[in-house]
């Protein structure tokens, strides 16, 4: 089994390597996990920055004493995979992002697609969008990632055209499109666009805004995802396809 993951802000260890792992971090790893002297953890900032260590003992319930040696630095890998994921009613949108970051995405974009029953307004859009993030911290440290998927902003149609105009394949999941994903030409490196629609689909403004930008629809198989779920099929696709998961 690999180490447990947890998050640091910086990685300042003291004299002989000795670090602290503090604050609910620490508490999680001295009084849920029950990590004893000899255990193997790892810490990483979640941008690719990560120490394997050893743990020396604990102070009190919420303080972990651990041995860090040597930061290293996993390269961001290529090609880049964004999602873009209309956002789902109720808590299908954590799921989704839960299961694409175990997948391994690079980047999630939230949309606030025309034909989206959900909508972020106001304090209630600021709090899923925490909620996004904070899922894709957690299911980057239970995946053991240590590079962890940026959760932007949430992005109007305009926005997102924006965004698929500077991809190097940029792709919309629909039923109209007339080749499957599995058979589309993928880029060695830059970036892949993916688009996720809403409940009701994506509306024909929209994938004519897209299209202008220079987005293709693709379909992914012979039966329909719901929207929650169709995120992370695909990027399981082109992960293969792509030799990231080689």
């Amino acid at each position: 089994m690999t180490a447990p993951v947890f998050v640091v802000e910086h990685f300042r260890a003291g004299d002989g390597g000795r670090y602290v792992l503090d604050g609910p971090e620490g508490r999680h790893a001295v009084s849920v996990k029950r990590l004893r002297a000899g255990e193997d953890v790892v810490l990483t900032d979640g941008a690719g920055n990560w120490a394997d260590c050893v743990v020396t003992g604990s102070e009190g319930k919420d303080r972990l004493v651990v041995q860090m040696d040597s930061v290293s630095e996993e390269p961001a890998e290529e090609p880049r995979i964004t999602v873009v994921q209309a956002l789902p009613k109720g808590d299908r949108g954590e799921l989704a992002v839960e299961t694409m970051t175990e997948t391994g995405v690079d980047a999630i974009v939230p949309w606030t697609a025309s034909r989206c029953v959900t909508q972020w307004k106001g304090e209630r859009g600021l709090k899923a969008l925490a909620k996004w993030r904070a899922t894709a911290r957690e299911a980057g440290k239970q995946s053991r990632r240590v590079r962890f998927p940026e959760v932007a902003d949430a992005m109007t149609t305009g926005q997102v055209a924006a965004l698929l105009a500077k991809a190097e394949l940029a792709a919309v999941l629909h039923e109209s499109g007339d080749e499957p994903l599995a058979t589309a030409e993928l880029p060695a490196r830059g970036e892949i666009v993916l688009v996720i629609g809403p409940e009701g689909g994506v509306s024909p403004e929209e994938l004519t805004l897209f299209a202008e930008a220079g987005a293709r629809a693709y379909r992914l198989g012979r039966s329909v995802l719901r929207t929650s779920t169709a995120g992370t099929a695909a990027a399981a696709l082109l992960l293969g396809r792509t030799g990231r998961w080689s």
